[in-house]
C-alpha cells in the first residue's frame, strides 16, 4: 500500500517538474520571439541568469494558476457567459503580470497586451504537457473521468447516497469483444497477453468461460442484432440482395441497420435488452436503450443527439481526451505502417494489402473507437445506469487484415486488457455495484483469400459458369467491416457492395455479395427464389462449376422437385431434409452444420444460391472472398465460436437456456439442441454446447438481468441440463449447490433437476408498440 502511493507520488513529482521545464523553456522561447517581453535586466545577463529567471517566473505563474485561479472563476460565475469569456484572457494575463512582479530584482517584464498572449500560450503548451505525460497513466485518466462525471451527476441533480447506491440492485455491463474467438481468448489468457482476463478466470470465485456457437452467418449484423433484439430471423448474411425492392441491404449501412432493427422488434414485440435504464455504445443497433453513443442504427435519424456523431461530440469537447486520442491516433498510425513493411520484408503469407487509407482506418478502430465507448461505459457506470452494451472493434479490425493468431493481432489484444482492467477499477468506484460480462459476436477463422489461392474471384468464377466475359486480371473484392464502413459512412461514401450490386450491367446478370466466406449469388431478373431447374435452363455450367471448384465447400439451392438442395463436388447431391453433420458435403464443418443451413433456407431473402467455402478441420483454414485472411460470416472453425465471460453469481448459461424452454419440450430440446419453432424455423446446434445461437445468447443475458434487478436466486449450476461445468470442483469444494447467498442450499434429485417449481421471474416492463422503430422516446 505504502510503496504503491509512493511510486504515485513519485510519477506526480515527475510530471509537475517537466510541465515546469517545459514552461521555461516555453518562456525563454516567447521572449526572444516577443519585443515587448523580457526576462534580462536592461544591461543584459548570462545565459544562466536569464535561465534562473525564467524558471522563476514559470513557476510562480504555475502556482498562481493552480491556487487563484479556481477561486477567480468561481468568484466571477455570476457574470455572463460571454463576459466571462472575455475576462479569462485578461485575467490570465493579470496572474502572468503578477508572476513576473515577483521575479528578484525585477528583471521580468511585459506590456498588459503581450501579458495576455503570453499567458495563454504558456496555459495550452503546460495543458497539453501534462495530458501528454497522462497518456499512459490509466489512474489520472480514470481520476479525470470520475470527476467529469461527478459532475454531471451535481448538474442533473441526481443525489449521493449515504452508501454511493451500493446497497441496491447492482448494474451489468456487457462488454463485447468484436471477433475475439473462444480459443483466441483461452489462449490469450494462458499467454500472458491478456492479463486482466487471466486474473478473472483464475479467481474460482469469479468469472467463468464458456463458448457459444453463431448461426451460419457468422457476424456482426446478425449475432449483434440477435443478442440486442432477440430476433435475427431474415438476417441471412452480412450484405444480401432483396429482390421486391432492388435493395443491397449491408449491416453496416445506418438505414439498414435501422430496418433491420425495426423488423426485429415488429417481430418479437419487445424493443430490446437495454430498454430498461440501459445504454448502447458503438454498437450496430440501440437495444432499445434510451442513452445512445456511435449507435450505427441511429445515424438514419435526425434530430440533436440523434447521429452516430454525437459520442465523438461528447468525447472530445474534453481537451484533455482530446489529446491523449490525438497522440495514441498518431502512434497507431506509424505502428501500422511499421508492421506493414515489415510483413513485406519478410514475405509472410497469407498476406492482403494495407496501403492507403487503411493504416488510419485501423487507427480509428483501435484508438478513436475504443476511447470513445470506454469513456462513455465509464461515464454510464458513474451515473449508475442499470444496463450497459459497448462493443469494442479493434481485435476484429485487425486480424481481417493481420491473421486472427498474428503478433499485430496479439498486441491489440493486450491494449483491450488494459481497457477492461480499467473498467473494472472503475467499478469499486462507482455509486453502485456491476456486474461486469465479456462476450463475443463471433470469432475469426484464418487462411488465404479464394482470389489469392486460385487467382480470381468469386465474382470471376460465376461470370464464368455463366458464359459472360471474365476480367484477364482478377479484379480483388474489396474488404468491408464495421470500422471500414463507419469511416465511408462518415465521408458520405457508398459501402462496399452497394454500387456494383444495385447497378449491374445488365438486369439478367447475378449480382454477387461477398460475406466473409460466404458468398450469395441472385439473379435480379427471376422473380422470387429462382429454383435449380430455372438456372440450370439458362446456364447449365453454373452450379457444376461452383460446386466442383476445390475452393468452394457447399452450396445451397432451391430445386422444384426435392426441395433446397446441398450440393458439393463429385456430383454429391442431398436433400436438405435428409442432411446430416458429418455426412455429405457438410462432412468437415462438425455437429450443428445441417440445423444452422435449414434455418437459412427458411429465410424469406435467402439467396438463390448460397456459396460457403472450403474447410479444412486440420488447419482451421477457410478463403475468404474478400480481401481478409482473417474472415467470419459463414461456417467453418473458429469464426462460429465466440465465448462469455460471466460471473458465477449469475445462472449458468446452459441452465439458462435449459430454463427459457418449456417443460414439456422434447429431451433434445431441453438439452439445447434444434426445435421447431412454430414458423418452421429451425434453432441451429453446434460443438459449443446448448447456448447455440445470438437468440439463445438474448435469453441469457436478459434472464440475468430479471436476476439482477429482483430477488431471484440464480438457478444451480448443474440443474436442468444435466451437464457438470467443467471447472468443478466449486469454490467451497461442493458439488450441484446453487449460487446464492453463503450457506444456502438445496438437495440435489438424481434426475439433475432443482427441488422444487422454478422461481417465477418478474416481466420486465410493457414495451412500446411493436410498429416503433426504436422503443418510445428513446429513438
Amino acid at each position: 500500500m505504502n510503496d504503491g502511493r509512493w511510486r504515485e507520488a513519485g510519477g506526480t513529482l515527475i510530471r509537475v517538474i517537466s510541465v515546469w521545464a517545459v514552461s521555461t523553456l516555453t518562456m525563454l522561447a516567447l521572449a526572444g520571439i516577443l519585443p515587448d517581453f523580457q526576462l534580462q535586466a536592461d544591461d543584459g545577463d548570462t545565459v544562466t541568469r536569464t535561465a534562473f529567471t525564467a524558471a522563476w517566473g514559470a513557476g510562480a505563474f504555475g502556482l498562481l494558476s493552480a491556487l487563484v485561479w479556481p477561486v477567480l472563476v468561481r468568484a466571477l460565475l455570476i457574470v455572463p457567459a460571454l463576459v466571462l469569456g472575455a475576462l479569462v484572457f485578461f485575467l490570465n494575463g493579470s496572474l502572468l503580470l503578477i508572476a513576473l512582479r515577483l521575479i528578484p530584482d525585477g528583471r521580468g517584464d511585459a506590456d498588459p497586451e503581450t501579458a495576455v498572449v503570453v499567458a495563454a500560450v504558456m496555459s495550452a503548451v503546460a495543458s497539453a504537457t501534462s495530458t501528454a505525460l497522462a497518456v499512459r497513466d490509466d489512474d489520472a485518466y480514470r481520476r479525470r473521468l470520475s470527476r467529469l462525471a461527478d459532475r454531471r451527476r451535481r448538474r442533473s441533480g441526481m443525489p449521493r447516497s449515504a452508501d454511493g447506491g451500493r446497497g441496491g440492485p447492482p448494474g451489468i455491463v456487457f462488454v463485447q469483444l468484436d471477433g475475439v474467438g473462444h480459443d483466441v481468448l483461452e489462449r490469450a489468457a494462458a499467454a500472458g497477453i491478456m492479463p486482466t482476463v487471466a486474473g478473472l478466470l483464475a479467481d474460482e470465485a469469479g468469472h467463468r468461460l464458456t463458448p457459444w456457437t453463431t448461426d451460419w452467418s457468422s457476424q456482426t449484423g446478425a449475432s449483434q442484432l440477435g443478442i440486442l433484439h432477440g430476433s435475427n430471423f431474415d438476417v441471412p448474411a452480412f450484405r444480401w440482395f432483396e429482390k421486391e425492392t432492388g435493395t443491397v441491404m449491408v449491416s453496416s449501412r445506418p438505414a439498414t441497420a435501422l430496418e433491420l432493427q425495426r423488423r426485429a422488434i415488429a417481430r418479437t414485440h419487445d424493443g430490446g435488452l437495454l430498454t430498461v435504464d440501459g445504454a448502447s455504445r458503438g454498437n450496430l443497433f440501440s437495444g432499445g436503450a434510451e442513452e445512445l453513443a456511435l449507435v450505427l442504427s441511429m445515424a438514419a435519424r435526425l434530430g440533436k443527439g440523434r447521429g452516430s456523431r454525437a459520442g465523438y461530440f461528447a468525447y472530445f469537447s474534453d481537451p484533455a481526451n482530446a489529446v491523449r486520442t490525438a497522440l495514441s491516433f498518431v502512434a497507431e498510425v506509424v505502428r501500422e505502417i511499421g508492421q506493414s513493411v515489415r510483413a513485406r520484408v519478410r514475405k509472410e503469407s497469407p498476406r492482403v494489402k494495407r496501403g492507403g487509407l487503411y493504416p488510419f482506418i485501423r487507427a480509428f478502430a483501435t484508438v478513436v473507437e475504443r476511447d470513445v465507448v470506454v469513456a462513455a461505459v465509464i461515464g454510464d457506470m458513474f451515473a449508475g445506469r442499470t444496463a450497459v452494451y459497448a462493443d469494442l472493434v479493434a481485435y476484429d479490425e485487425v486480424a481481417h487484415h493481420s491473421g486472427p493468431h498474428s503478433r499485430d493481432a496479439e498486441k491489440v489484444l493486450t491494449r483491450l486488457d488494459r481497457s477492461l482492467g480499467l473498467m473494472l477499477k472503475i467499478a469499486d468506484h462507482t455509486p453502485r455495484a456491476y456486474r461486469i460480462v465479456l462476450l463475443s459476436d463471433h470469432g475469426q477463422s484464418p487462411g488465404e483469400t479464394f482470389a489469392g489461392r486460385y487467382g480470381l474471384t468469386l465474382k470471376d468464377l460465376v461470370r464464368a459458369g455463366c458464359g459472360l466475359p471474365v476480367p484477364r486480371r482478377a479484379q480483388r473484392t474489396r474488404s468491408a467491416s464495421e470500422a471500414r464502413d463507419a469511416v465511408r459512412i462518415a465521408l458520405h461514401r457508398p459501402v462496399v457492395g452497394e454500387q456494383e450490386a444495385q447497378h449491374p450491367a445488365k438486369p439478367s446478370d447475378p449480382v454477387v455479395l461477398a460475406s466473409g466466406n460466404l458468398g450469395l449469388l441472385s439473379f435480379p431478373d427471376i422473380e422470387g427464389r429462382a429454383s435449380r431447374e430455372q438456372l440450370d435452363r439458362r446456364h447449365p455450367a453454373l452450379l457444376g462449376t461452383l460446386a466442383a471448384h476445390p475452393g468452394i465447400g457447399f452450396l445451397l439451392v432451391r430445386s422444384q422437385k426435392h426441395g433446397s438442395v446441398v450440393l458439393g463436388r463429385d456430383g454429391a447431391e442431398i436433400p436438405l431434409a435428409e442432411l446430416r453433420d458429418g455426412d455429405g458435403p457438410i462432412a468437415a464443418f462438425g455437429p450443428g452444420a445441417a440445423d444452422a443451413i435449414r434455418r437459412t433456407d427458411g429465410f424469406p431473402h435467402v439467396a438463390d444460391v448460397m456459396v460457403n467455402s472450403m474447410y479444412d478441420p486440420a488447419s482451421g483454414r477457410v478463403h475468404a472472398f474478400e480481401e481478409q485472411i482473417g474472415s467470419h460470416g459463414g461456417l467453418g472453425g473458429e469464426q462460429s465460436r465466440p465465448f462469455l465471460l460471466w460471473p458465477r453469481t449469475l445462472t449458468d448459461p446452459l441452465d439458462a437456456v435449459a430454463a427459457e424452454t418449456p417443460r414439456d419440450a422434447a429431451p433434445e430440446a431441453r438439452a439445447g439442441m434444434p426445435a421447431t419453432a412454430p414458423d418452421g424455423s429451425v434453432a441451429p446446434a453446434g460443438p459449443a454446447g446448448p447456448v447455440v445461437g445470438a437468440e439463445a445468447v438474448h435469453r441469457v443475458l436478459a434472464r440475468w438481468l430479471r436476476e439482477l434487478s429482483g430477488p431471484q436466486v440464480p438457478l444451480r449450476q448443474d440443474g436442468f441440463t444435466g451437464v457438470d461445468p467443467v471447472d468443478e470442483p466449486f469454490p467451497d469444494g461442493r458439488v450441484g449447490r446453487p449460487y446464492g447467498p453463503a450457506g444456502s442450499a438445496s438437495p440435489d434429485r438424481s434426475d439433475g433437476t432443482a427441488e422444487g417449481p422454478v422461481p417465477a421471474l418478474r416481466p420486465l416492463p410493457s414495451f412500446p408498440d411493436p410498429g416503433d422503430t426504436v422503443p418510445g422516446a428513446r429513438g
